[in-house]
């Protein structure tokens, strides 16, 4: 079997049509990693479906919520971190963890390669890549959204 691809799945469309894209445009198989951090709006096992509908050989969710509560946001509150000096930084604070556990479950299901779904903008793209290749420098990145 080759390596598998390891997508850091949301739910949404974008990651919703990765998941056929990558396959048809890597022959690999996708196993969709969508991280539970407490950010409400719909169940996790619907999006865990969703991405298994959308053709995942497997989807998982991890539940995060506990640790990105006490060892991201806790100390963030705890050092007054704004942005703005008014917005938290929960979007930034939740990259690391994230990479973290797509990088854990890479070496899990046998992926040596991660995917993710930011766009060619913004700073969310190089969060994911350099924070990956910190973990794994022999890490693989695919960003359909720079090939779309």
């Amino acid at each position: 079997m080759s390596e598998r691809v390891i997508l850091a799945y949301s739910g949404g469309l974008d990651t919703s049509v990765a998941i056929s894209w990558i396959g048809k445009e890597t022959g690999r198989e996708v196993v969709a990693v969508a991280i539970d951090l407490g950010q409400g709006g719909e169940d996790m096992e619907i999006v865990r479906q969703r991405a298994l509908d959308c053709g995942a050989v497997e989807a998982v969710v991890v539940d995060a919520r506990d640790e990105f509560a006490d060892q991201y946001c806790l100390p963030a509150i705890q050092s007054n971190a704004l942005y703005m000096d008014r917005y938290p930084l929960v979007s930034a604070l939740s990259r690391p963890l994230i990479v973290k556990h797509l990088v854990a479950a890479a070496r899990e299901h046998g992926g040596g390669i991660v995917a993710h779904g930011c766009t060619g903008k913004g700073n969310d793209q190089v969060r994911f890549e350099l924070g990956c290749y910190a973990l794994d420098p022999n890490i693989k990145i695919i960003a359909p959204w720079r090939e779309w």
